[in-house]
């Protein structure tokens, strides 16, 4: 999901930039997982044989269909994190501990 959102947000992009923009994933899953996209028809993929190559992904037509969905699980997530934020947790002694995630 969150590689389709980036795609969503940023318009075509390279391999680089998205495994930039997804902290943590290895190039190991973050290539399966484009494969995947790819197979299912949702990411399309541009290379250019240069020297590096170029390989470029977006949205298809089907993956554009899901912008509405992705919006709404981005609002849907926004909320959460905002709360998290703000929610007070307890420590040993008894005290109020807020901490911003």
């Amino acid at each position: 999901m969150y590689i389709l959102w980036t795609l969503r947000q940023n318009g075509p992009t390279r391999y680089g930039a998205i495994k930039r923009k997804l902290d943590g994933i290895s190039s190991k899953v973050l290539t399966e997982r484009l494969r995947l996209l790819e197979r299912e028809g949702l990411i399309y993929r541009d290379h250019k044989p240069t020297i590096p190559p170029q390989v470029t992904y977006g949205l298809t037509e089907h993956g554009e269909d899901l912008g509405a969905a992705l919006d709404s699980l981005e609002t849907v997530a926004r909320r959460w994190q905002n709360k998290d934020a703000t929610k007070v947790q307890f420590q040993g002694d008894g005290k109020a501990d807020t901490q911003i995630m």
